[in-house]
């Protein structure tokens, strides 16, 4: 048994240390107009959404032509904003009903095509979840919900301790596995056939479509599919009060190899893929996109 467990372990090396990755192409956004944070490429690569550090209205930059649109000035607009399949943008603002004190939260679509926005969900209390699918968007509202079509191929988003799957019209919760604190960050890869979260205290996994764990990669944080076999995430260590590091890292889905493509004292964080092509920005609010060639 220990021979073929460190035969398997030395085949693993091989595998892994015949694989390489080499950053192309490597531009700076924006020219440092102003600070950005949480970035969000659209499929195609060529446009991004961005907000401020307190993720205080939502913006996009057109990648090509350095044009910057303002689409919302709302608060909470940019922490969790998405492109639709659809080439729109899904975000949710958050109000405090001054009769109250609560919090209400309202799902909005902006149109790039006529360059408007529209509230699709109603303001209510309690949290509204957002479902990229891969034919569709859901926003799923602790009182009302909105999707645009009934059927929306794969989509995903996760509440508490349990991830929620709905394929082809049907909704599923698994619970893969145990974190007491929660997942975050859930996505469906491009194929449609694997998903990718955080629990908090295990790191990055990797399941199929029916909850069943295939991998578990790392503590590390905000995965992003970059293509199905690989997944972009953040690799963050901080003492309490402040961040100390955070790089950004490739990592193949089935667990099997690890790249770093920015150092620990780069304090690069939240990165966004699409088209090809890598965003993340600094603790500072620099954005710097990134293309690479994997060579496996």
């Amino acid at each position: 048994m220990r021979r073929t467990l460190l035969s398997l372990m030395g085949t693993w090396m091989l595998i892994a240390s015949a694989q390489q990755v080499t950053v192309t192409s490597s531009t700076t956004l924006l020219r440092g107009m102003e600070p950005a944070f949480y970035p969000s490429l659209n499929h195609a690569g060529d446009k991004l959404l961005y907000s401020d550090a307190d993720a205080h209205g939502l913006k996009m930059l057109n990648i090509a032509t350095q044009e910057v649109t303002a689409i919302s000035e709302m608060n909470g607009a940019g922490y969790d904003a998405k492109w639709g399949s659809d080439g729109k943008v899904y975000y949710v603002t958050s109000e405090v009903n001054p009769s109250n004190r609560l919090v209400y939260r309202t799902g909005r679509r902006y149109d790039l095509a006529s360059q408007s926005n529209e509230v699709v969900l109603e303001a209510q209390h309690g949290a509204v979840h957002l479902a990229t699918g891969t034919q569709g968007m859901a926003m799923k509202g602790d009182k009302h919900s909105y999707a645009t079509s009934p059927k929306r191929g794969v989509s995903v988003y996760t509440t508490g301790s349990q991830l929620v799957v709905t394929s082809d019209g049907k909704e599923n919760r698994y619970t893969p596995v145990e974190s007491y604190a929660g997942y975050l960050w859930s996505s469906v890869s491009p194929q449609g056939d694997k998903i990718a979260f955080f629990a908090a205290g295990r790191g990055i996994v990797v399941t199929d479509l029916s909850g069943n764990v295939l991998a578990e990669l790392g503590n590390y944080e905000m995965p992003c599919w970059y293509n199905n076999d690989y997944i972009v995430a953040q690799n963050a260590s901080d003492d309490g009060y402040q961040y100390t590091s955070s790089q950004i890292l490739l990592l193949k889905a089935d667990g099997t190899f690890r790249h770093e493509l920015t150092p620990k004292s780069s304090m690069t964080m939240q990165p966004s893929c699409g088209g090809g092509k890598i965003v993340y920005t600094t603790i500072d609010g620099n954005l710097t996109m990134i293309t690479v060639d994997i060579n496996p």
